[in-house]
């Protein structure tokens, strides 16, 4: 084992090649070349017989790895809802993963217990969701959906005199779960996990942008969870929450939002109106790394009540000293867990309520110059550019993903392919604090040469 001292100079290396690397991103290619990633065969060896120097590894890590990897954390990565990480929230992981302090008890670890205290208080007064709001950090958007459905079904359960962590689902009361028909699969997912079954859902039409039809909405009567989609994965668009929460509540039905990125349209003045009724639910599910731009892996799970997150997550052992405050264990599926608010913090802090609402109206603005830009040259939008996604077909699906596959290789941007409602389209997604104009306007040039030799 090496001396505790012997750690500062290979942090100082470690933060010189993440430097280095993050300062070259800019110029390179969004996708790593062909080389680079067959290279990586050299990682593929024996575990090693005995100690290896930490300097070394490191450098190997960097020479075999740096060049291999997509550059996400770049200007021009619009393939998924991934932002670049902000610089305050870069550097406050770097530093909370020195200070290594697993977020379990508020007793054990003080400052990073206050620091997600303050964290969700910004959050909710940002969102303008209601004061009581309590919240578990997660990993990101499928584990706060699971989370809040688990706030659910113990709420929905406990109404019928059930205790469905003690007894379990077995012989419970069935719970109705409602969802669009273009739900994300990270939802579904989350339904598996928390025993309510991915194939058992009750489907409703959706409209031409994805949103679910508040007209043909099904009679609701019984324990019911409606699950509404803030962001459509495709096309950006929200449900008409306005019109379905208060129905949903007359039934006395439980609602969940999957927000993982669009619920972050509340922070933006000018687009707020686009998430309006939301406000109103019972629980939500929001991805920090996609438009609050911090480091993967987090998320927020956020529930309008204490008490049914409580009772859904919290556990109690002898082994464990509770104090009178509250402990991260308590909203959260994990019990250890590394202290992902500190990057929220520092991220809000760095920002402040006008710096977020200018980062998420200026990626929309920026999805908006591309569909102009991509519309100008003749080729189809696909979808109501309402928030930060366009879909562009260029022509039919063959010639579609010939482009796409040649946007992919010119590597000054990378940007993924869908099928929505039948159609074969590029799907650009903007959340990037990095993304300039000149991104915008050089990636545009890229497609639209791409699109040209293609025809």
């Amino acid at each position: 084992m090496h001396a505790p001292s012997s750690t500062t100079p290979l942090l100082q290396d470690a933060a010189r090649r993440a430097a280095r690397y993050l300062e070259t991103l800019a110029d390179r290619p969004v996708p790593p070349a062909a080389a680079a990633v067959e290279r990586l065969r050299v990682l593929d060896v024996p575990l090693p017989a005995g100690p290896t120097d930490p300097a070394a590894v490191l450098s190997e890590l960097d020479d075999a790895v740096s060049p291999a990897t997509m550059a996400m954390a770049g200007p021009r990565f619009f393939g998924l809802v991934i932002g670049g990480s902000l610089p305050a929230s870069l550097a406050a992981n770097v530093l909370a993963a020195g200070w290594e302090q697993v977020s379990v008890l508020y007793d054990l670890t003080p400052g990073v217990a206050m620091l997600e205290k303050v964290a969700l208080r910004w959050v909710v007064e940002a969102l303008g969701l209601p004061a009581s709001t309590a919240a578990g950090f997660v990993t990101g958007a499928t584990m706060a959906n699971f989370t809040g459905l688990a706030a659910a079904r113990h709420a929905l359960l406990a109404g019928e005199g059930w205790d469905v962590e003690g007894r379990g689902l077995f012989g419970a009361p069935p719970i109705t779960v409602v969802v669009g028909d273009e739900v994300h699969v990270s939802l579904l997912k989350a339904l598996a996990m928390a025993g309510l079954g991915r194939e058992r859902v009750t489907r409703v039409a959706v409209d031409g942008q994805g949103r679910m039809r508040a007209d043909a909405l099904p009679r609701l009567q019984g324990p019911t969870i409606v699950c509404l989609q803030a962001g459509n994965v495709n096309t950006g668009a929200f449900d008409p929450a306005a019109d379905i929460v208060p129905r949903a509540h007359d039934a006395r039905a439980w609602v969940h939002v999957d927000g993982a990125f669009g619920l972050w349209a509340l922070a933006a003045p000018e687009r707020a109106r686009l998430a309006a009724g939301f406000v109103d639910a019972d629980s939500w599910a929001v991805d920090a790394p996609k438009w609050l731009n911090v480091p993967y892996d987090s998320g927020l799970a956020l529930v309008r009540d204490e008490a049914p997150l409580r009772g859904a997550m919290a556990v109690h052992a002898a082994y464990l000293l509770e104090g009178e405050r509250r402990n991260p264990y308590d909203t959260t599926p994990e019990m250890g867990r590394r202290a992902r608010g500190v990057e929220i913090w520092a991220a809000l802090r760095s920002l402040g309520r006008a710096g977020l609402a200018d980062l998420v109206e200026r990626n929309c603005r920026q999805a908006e110059r591309f569909a102009r830009g991509l519309a100008a040259a003749g080729h189809r939008i696909r979808n109501e550019v309402v928030l930060n996604r366009v879909l562009v077909s260029f022509g039919d699906a063959d010639r579609t993903r010939r482009v796409i596959a040649a946007v992919q290789q010119d590597g000054t941007c990378w940007c993924g392919a869908t099928v929505w409602q039948g159609h074969t389209a590029m799907r650009i997604s903007v959340s990037s604090w990095a993304t300039t104009d000149d991104d915008v306007d050089r990636s545009l040039a890229a497609m639209l040469r791409a699109a040209d030799h293609q025809r």
